[in-house]
């Protein structure tokens, strides 16, 4: 198993390129089942996941052509399969994403429960009920989900989301867009990454209006088309660099970004003392020389605060005087990263969803775990201002939502490396 070594240096300096969203690029990697024609997207991530989702795609009969780097072509002409296997859909939570597009383009899909990091429940239950609304049969056995459209294809409806998740969102406008009539999805997901996906499939002839509001007007077609498209930066990517910037006390340009899609993240560096500046150029944070303080923030569905940049705000929290509450309200598992932090010196005491952290704690080198995606972050983060040596162990989670991870902290000066345990 490999692992990340992460030792105290000097505070971060230089500039970063973000990648392509990884929470934009599988969705549209999937939706291009709704095509028999090539669709190529730019941008494309080099991670796990987007490893694992290519490979679902070939098990379902398209092919996949990498053109150049972080340029895939995919061509779905041929779908001789219309089920994901357990092995590729235990990876992933994103593996859930194949049944939309494949319920509409062929009227069946079976999709085995999905994996990813354990962070919470993260029920399903809003999914199967959209597919219902548009008509579809659904049969739930343990361990998989069969979902069969009427002989005439799936209809419009309006859905109502329980709450505004953002996969069934997603999944939801694949199934619609070809169905017969006009869907409407009220308190929709209103992420950066359910408009890149609208903008996309737009591109490949669907008709979508709303995406990035409440509500979504999908206005069913025949059939769509091939398309070009360039992914979106990763929004939490850029908030990552944002947050090593600040808890390093460093100065870095982020290139690459929608400064729109931090703007939550932006506001409390600025609360904190954190100088962050839009330019021509990208994002640049200033926390040299810094004399930094608590702020407390919550986390909400988009446009509020991301539930992915808790656990790496909760890192930077540790390092800065006074005493910071966090709530979290999106994922009920979602402070596993607390232990971890704590033995690293931190005072963190958490009660339900609510968790107080006292700062300007000294943190000191550990054996700690990426208990999920982002809490890998963290531990990376709180490893770069700790005295000692920082083990991290289970890094496939980072390897699962970053590119170059390693690369790209060492490039802006940081001390770590990967080694193989």
């Amino acid at each position: 198993m490999a692992k990340f070594l992460v030792q105290n240096g000097a505070p971060l300096y230089g500039v970063v390129q973000i990648s392509g969203a990884k929470n934009a690029v599988l969705p549209e990697m999937a939706s291009a089942i709704l095509t028999k024609e090539k669709c190529k997207i730019s941008d494309v991530p080099n991670l796990i996941d987007v490893k694992v989702m290519k490979e679902i795609l070939v098990s379902l009969g398209g092919s996949i052509n990498q053109i150049e780097e972080n340029v895939l072509e995919i061509n779905m002409e041929e779908l001789s399969k219309h089920e994901a296997s357990y092995e590729h859909t235990s990876k992933m939570r994103a593996s859930f994403l194949l049944m939309g597009p494949l319920l509409a383009r062929a009227g069946y899909a079976k999709v085995y429960m999905p994996g990813g990091c354990t962070i919470g429940e993260r029920p399903i239950g809003l999914h199967l009920k959209g597919f219902e609304a548009l008509g579809a049969e659904i049969i739930a056995k343990e361990n998989y989900i069969e979902a069969t459209a009427p002989e005439n294809g799936l209809k419009g409806a309006a859905i109502y989301l329980d709450f505004p998740s953002v996969g069934a969102t997603e999944n939801i406008m694949m199934a619609a867009v070809l169905a017969n009539g006009t869907t409407y999805i009220e308190n929709a997901a209103q992420e950066p990454e359910i408009v890149d996906l609208a903008n996309f499939m737009n591109k490949m002839g669907a008709k979508i209006k709303g995406a990035g509001t409440d509500t979504i007007k999908i206005e069913g077609v025949k059939s769509l088309h091939g398309a070009a498209h360039n992914v979106i930066p990763d929004r939490i990517e850029t908030a990552t660099f944002m947050l090593a910037a600040a808890i390093t006390r460093g100065e870095v340009m982020i290139k690459n970004v929608v400064p729109d899609h931090v703007k939550p993240i932006t506001a409390k560096l600025r609360e904190c003392g954190v100088t962050v500046e839009i330019t021509e150029e990208g994002l640049y944070v200033n926390a040299k020389e810094r004399k930094l303080i608590a702020t407390d923030l919550k986390t909400l569905p988009y446009p509020g605060f991301p539930t992915d940049i808790q656990s790496p705000f909760m890192s930077f929290l540790t390092t800065v005087e006074g005493s910071s509450t966090v709530i979290e309200t999106v994922f009920e598992n979602r402070f596993m990263h607390v232990a971890e932090l704590n033995r690293m010196g931190a005072n963190i005491k958490t009660e339900g969803n609510r968790a107080i952290v006292q700062g300007g704690k000294k943190l000191e080198g550990s054996s700690v775990i990426a208990t999920d995606l982002r809490a890998g972050a963290a531990m990376v983060l709180a490893g770069l201002v700790a005295s000692g040596t920082t083990e991290v162990s289970q890094i496939y989670h980072v390897e699962r939502g970053y590119e170059k991870f390693v690369e790209k902290f060492r490039a802006l000066g940081a001390n770590i490396l990967r080694i193989e345990d």
